[in-house]
């Protein structure tokens, strides 16, 4: 009779669990901790407009746990290579209804990449190939991880900065600066030439 070995299959799911919602990751506060206290005005709001809003990346974030789950059910078509299934499609301005829909479809997205997981009796499927990738599941469920890790960084800088209210401003600038500088005017004390 073989024996199942299941223990890397057990560490991927720590891992997922961890970073996700972990109260004591080596990395830093989990994706939950991090999204605690963000207002749906924060959620749309983009800092510049070349970088996605904290909204697009909870979606995408989403959107790939929904890929893993998708994959390792079977389904082989189903891909999220269009922006609007990666990042979503907001306005700039979400409501209350909408930030909490999408922080409880990434709650729902783990649940449901855990429970698939947890239907798996060994890790032999981790050496499986995707379908339609050129990676194995071992690879995608690691890939989740770090992209979690990542993404979370991001919404914390992102997270800080909409908080801040004098973002995008110099600490050094007056308003009384007579030479429109953005470091800010001399002083008497300057002692260079």
């Amino acid at each position: 009779m073989e024996v199942q070995n299941n223990d890397e299959l057990l560490r991927i799911i720590d891992l997922l669990n961890t970073t996700y919602e972990g109260e004591e990751a080596w990395h830093g506060p989990s994706l939950a901790e991090v999204i605690r206290g963000i207002t749906p005005d924060m959620a749309g709001q983009r800092i510049t407009p070349n970088t996605h809003s904290i909204a697009e990346l909870v979606f995408h974030m989403t959107s790939w746990r929904i890929f893993a789950v998708k994959k390792m059910q079977g389904d082989a078509t189903f891909d999220i290579l269009t922006p609007e299934k990666n990042f979503g499609q907001f306005p700039d301005k979400i409501d209350d209804f909408e930030w909490e829909a999408l922080q409880m479809e990434l709650s729902l997205s783990q649940e449901e990449l855990i429970n698939e997981l947890d239907k798996r009796d060994d890790d032999e499927f981790l050496e499986d190939i995707v379908p339609g990738r050129d990676y194995t599941y071992y690879d995608l469920l690691h890939g989740i991880v770090n992209h979690d890790t990542y993404h979370s960084g991001q919404i914390s800088i992102l997270k800080k900065a909409l908080a801040f209210k004098g973002a995008g401003t110099s600490r050094f600038a007056r308003e009384d600066d007579e030479f429109g500088s953005r470091y800010g005017d001399t002083y008497d004390g300057d002692d260079y030439y």
